[in-house]
């Protein structure tokens, strides 16, 4: 396995990215990161430098088209672990990956791209739905799941760029579902559960999208990143499947859970620490779901069931996730969120 890949990386002081590093550094820290930093305060390049030694930064934002495709167009390997709807900075790097083949003829470069299962969902709007969809990630093809959802604007593309024969470039999408637990990165807890905090604070209340009989698989941060590196693993030793067939999602087939299910759990913590007047979960009311339209109602509000065959294949167990469910995660997810 080669020591000389340089990687640039966006989203590495996240939740994921930064629990990703982590890992990293523990079995392949030879490799040099080159991480795309907003605001880089001497403090976030200790963090970062602290978290993976063998790292640099480059300072900018997903909206500096030059600053990224600068880079990818020298980089061996793009990983994104940032926003997976920021669509300039996806072409962004797609162009400077192009830039990168073109230049290297034989030598294409490898784009390891973080998604979202928001791609399968079926838009339930929160109402029980009898029989769901289960998709596998082997044999999906994106153009098959209903254009309105999130992430197909960035990853179709991706894919494209992946199966093209000129200038080409390696790309493999990594899809997680529901992400949950303590991390032990940079930023602990997730975006979600940051999200569905604070609109409780101001509301008083938990609450859902619709009467909130939606679920989806879940996954503890550990195992997920475990998962990433796994597949990038795989893509060094070019034994990973990439572009219409680079498609992994990232999800345990543990018990889902209801969003009211979940909702309900918070309502009833934050109840008991005096933080909100109500516990349990209600509906949320419509100037709280309205501002995120369609985004909102598709994300937060669907059926989002799927089966992680191919990593399956590469002998990855969602180890963490048998150990600490979601439920149980939860209290102390909150905990950690609200010190933050």
């Amino acid at each position: 396995m080669s020591t000389q890949n340089t990687i640039f990386f966006l989203g590495a002081t996240g939740y994921l990215g930064s629990e990703f590093l982590l890992l990293l550094n523990r079995e392949l820290p030879d490799l040099h990161v080159i991480a795309l930093v907003r605001n880089a305060t001497p403090e976030k390049v200790t963090q970062l430098r602290n978290l993976y030694p063998n790292s640099s930064i480059v300072e900018g934002t997903l909206d500096d088209d030059m600053v990224i495709k600068e880079q990818a167009a020298k980089a061996d390997i793009v990983i994104n672990c940032a926003s997976s709807d920021h669509l300039p900075s996806v072409m962004s790097t797609l162009a400077g990956l192009e830039t990168n083949s073109k230049n290297n003829p034989g030598k294409p470069p490898l784009y390891l791209h973080v998604s979202g299962c928001g791609i399968v969902s079926d838009n339930a709007r929160g109402e029980p739905v009898d029989s769901v969809k289960e998709w596998s990630d082997i044999g999906l093809d994106l153009n098959q799941c209903d254009p309105k959802n999130m992430h197909l604007d960035s990853d179709i593309p991706i894919v494209e760029a992946g199966s093209r024969k000129e200038n080409p470039v390696r790309t493999i999408i990594y899809f997680p579902n529901q992400i949950y637990g303590v991390g032990e990165g940079i930023q602990k807890t997730t975006l979600w559960l940051r999200i569905f905090l604070d609109m409780t604070k101001k509301l008083g209340f938990a609450g859902t999208w619709g009467p909130g009989a939606n679920a989806m698989n879940n996954i503890h941060v550990r195992d997920c990143a475990n998962g990433l590196l796994l597949v990038l693993k795989a893509a060094l030793k070019g034994e990973a499947e990439e572009g219409r067939n680079g498609l992994y999602f990232s999800a345990s087939m543990e018990p889902k859970i209801s969003y009211h299910t979940w909702t309900s759990v918070m309502g009833n913590y934050l109840h008991e620490k005096g933080i909100i007047k109500q516990p349990g979960s209600q509906p949320m009311p419509s100037e709280v779901v309205d501002p995120l339209g369609e985004y909102g109602w598709s994300l937060l509000g669907g059926n989002l069931f799927v089966k992680p065959q191919r990593l399956a294949k590469l002998g990855w167990e969602p180890v963490e996730t048998k150990k600490n469910s979601l439920l149980d995660s939860l209290p102390g997810m909150i905990d950690v969120a609200l010190e933050q």
